[in-house]
């Protein structure tokens, strides 16, 4: 218990009342360490009838649709913390320390970094925050349908928070296991089987531009501005920067990125390809918006096996890459979603995609 309590005594919200369900079955207290690091002996259950499809997998046939684990904090306090999948009426807005979660009628969800006096510089917390939540919308593809990531007052991300001071109540962390929390985090948004939308007003820096990066799209507003600022802290690139450089610009540009370590504005990162749209500052909400909701319309088993194959393009040879689409259309024609786009062609109508 001790241990569940320094890993995550930051974590002192109470989201009790978010109404926020996850199905697990008999082996819950093992899913939900997998899902958000809790140990299956602090795990405690209230079993309810129902089972999540997703994690029907690695359970048995008992089902559960709410899990709470209790923890002691330093003061000797218990709290309850509730984590889920599927949110209901009363979760539209989850507030957590350094991110706020927002859900949006028609599965937009939007995940805000939310440390505007330090113009959301990450710090340890946030990572954690981060990987929890997009574990949990990775789970939740039956509601959510797109995720926005975007920062508070102005700013998009500042990179990490290098001189954030340690939280006394939390025993520190070898820098290694640091940066293992930032891979998992960068694994968890570019593996996330729905589309990703980045918002992106003021600066993007650093691990902040590569957050950016490791999104699906990326829409600034032309305010914006972006930074591979490593190299001017002493730093080598990190957040995935070595990955999504060269492919989205190059190999050269990338290097001048790099090395120079320069500000880009926001039309010198579209020119450069690094970003999908430049909007004006006060227009970019809207057309986010937009995006978003065409992107909740679309059929997400397809769009989600769409953005797999793209993924993994630069790893498989043409020969693994035809093969790969061919099992995913195969996918595609066993669902309902495929003849319902048929049937809407037909009659002339837009389709009603469910992802079933």
């Amino acid at each position: 218990m001790a241990a569940v309590a320094r890993r995550r005594s930051r974590h002192d919200h109470d989201v009790a009342g978010a109404g926020l369900d996850v199905a697990v079955a008999a082996r819950a207290p093992v899913a939900l360490h997998r899902l958000v690091g809790l140990d299956p002996a602090d795990v405690d259950l209230g079993v309810v009838a129902g089972a999540h499809p997703r994690r029907a997998q690695s359970t048995s046939a008992s089902a559960i649709t709410m899990a709470a684990a209790t923890k002691t904090r330093s003061d000797g306090r218990r709290r309850t913390l509730r984590y889920g999948l599927k949110p209901t009426a009363d979760s539209i807005v989850r507030p957590m320390e350094t991110i706020e979660v927002t859900r949006a009628e028609g599965g937009i969800v939007t995940v805000t970094l939310n440390r505007p006096e330090k113009k959301n510089a990450i710090t340890g917390q946030m990572w954690d925050e981060l990987l929890e939540t997009f574990h949990e919308v990775a789970g939740n593809t039956g509601e959510d349908r797109v995720l926005i990531l975007t920062g508070a007052g102005g700013a998009f991300c500042a990179g990490a928070d290098l001189w954030a001071k340690a939280d006394p109540d939390v025993r520190p962390r070898h820098q290694i296991f640091t940066m293992k929390r930032v891979t998992e985090v960068i694994m968890a948004l570019h593996r996330l089987p729905q589309p990703t939308i980045a918002k992106v007003r003021g600066v993007a820096v650093g691990a902040g531009c590569n957050l950016a990066l490791a999104c699906d799209l990326i829409v600034a507003g032309d305010d914006a501005r972006f930074s591979e600022i490593f190299a001017k802290r002493g730093l080598t690139l990190d957040a995935g920067g070595s990955w999504f450089l060269p492919r989205l610009i190059g190999m050269h540009r990338a290097k001048e990125m790099a090395l120079f370590a320069d500000i880009l504005s926001a039309k010198e990162a579209e020119a450069l390809g690094l970003v999908n749209r430049v909007v004006p500052a006060g227009e970019i909400d809207a057309f986010v918006d937009d995006w978003a909701a065409r992107l909740t319309e679309g059929p997400p088993v397809a769009l989600a096996q769409t953005k797999r194959l793209l993924n993994n393009s630069f790893q498989v040879t043409l020969e693994q890459a035809l093969e790969d689409e061919g099992a995913a259309q195969t996918v595609n024609f066993g669902t309902k979603d495929t003849p319902e786009a048929i049937a809407a062609f037909v009659e002339k109508r837009t389709p009603t995609f469910k992802g079933l």
